[in-house]
């Protein structure tokens, strides 16, 4: 066989895979979608989940997605950039930190389920957080840590050294050439870590059955006191979130359009994860534009 043959025959098989993976994706999500889209509304985005009755929506799952999202982020992201920075930048190359990475890359293989698990026996039992909010966002941490770190430490690498030696020939310090220089060129990767750390939160669902729970209190809109227990804005109180929902009416549900409301709260957790994906990508390209004058 010769060589033109063969570059012709993997050409078309690598060809073939991708469009097959693409065809299976395509299909799955066009089948999501054509069996929710017919039952989103507004009534359906904004009202609470009926028990027994028709007629129910997901407005509190949905908010409960939304602020257990920025409760991660906001836990995730100083403690993912700053480990990257550190194994990245101030590391010593020895066991020790061969031990670190090595942790880092075992925890981030993990089974959410098993995460769970130590959150309700670490942060629910033991802390005595409860079902709550703040004990999912702790729980997704353990498992999207990692990620961020691995991310973030091989987006700093990935900046070439004459950069990087440049700025420190210039005068400027370490920590300086880290912020202006190193981080800016490594923010699209740094931002793709953040937009897969943030796609698991929003479609995680086992471990936050044994931390954030699988009810929510009926909250109030009017009550933006982060103390109280119906206030949408406390972090402590159960939260079942959007993904969580959708597996407990699938299993359990009584009402009569349960199935329903499955599609439709499928639907819109899968239209959630593209536009934030989609947006988060033309945030990173629009950042490295701006800090590295690339048009």
């Amino acid at each position: 066989m010769s060589a033109k043959t063969a570059n012709k025959i993997a050409t078309g098989v690598i060809v073939s895979v991708a469009g097959l993976i693409v065809l299976v994706l395509a299909g799955l999500l066009g089948f999501i979608l054509v069996r929710g889209l017919g039952h989103i509304s507004f009534d359906f985005l904004t009202s609470a989940p009926e028990t027994i009755r028709r007629g129910g929506g997901i407005g509190p799952q949905l908010f409960n997605s939304v602020f257990l999202l920025v409760l991660t982020m906001i836990i995730t992201i100083p403690l993912g950039l700053g480990a990257g920075i550190y194994m990245s930048e101030y590391a010593p190359a020895n066991k020790v930190t061969n031990s670190i990475r090595l942790v880092v890359e075992v925890l981030s293989s993990v089974p959410s389920i098993i995460v769970g698990l130590f959150g309700l026996l670490v942060l629910v039992n033991l802390f005595g957080f409860g079902f709550s909010l703040f004990a999912g966002a702790l729980a997704l941490t353990v498992f999207n840590l990692p990620l961020m770190v691995r991310i973030t430490e091989q987006g700093l690498r990935g900046v070439p050294r004459e950069q990087k030696e440049a700025s420190l020939a210039l005068g400027l310090s370490k920590w300086k050439t880290i912020t202006s220089v190193m981080l800016p060129i490594a923010m699209p990767v740094i931002l793709t870590g953040t937009i897969l750390a943030a796609g698991r939160v929003f479609g995680e669902a086992a471990a936050l059955l044994f931390t954030a729970g699988m009810s929510s209190p009926r909250l109030d809109f009017t009550d933006w006191n982060p103390f109280s227990p119906f206030s949408p804005l406390n972090p402590f109180r159960p939260a079942e979130t959007l993904a969580v929902h959708i597996w407990k009416i699938n299993s359990e549900g009584l009402a009569p359009d349960a199935k329903e409301i499955a599609a439709g709260a499928s639907a819109v957790l899968v239209i959630a994860v593209l536009l934030f994906n989609f947006g988060a990508r033309w945030l990173g390209r629009y950042l490295h534009r701006k800090f590295t004058a690339i048009k």
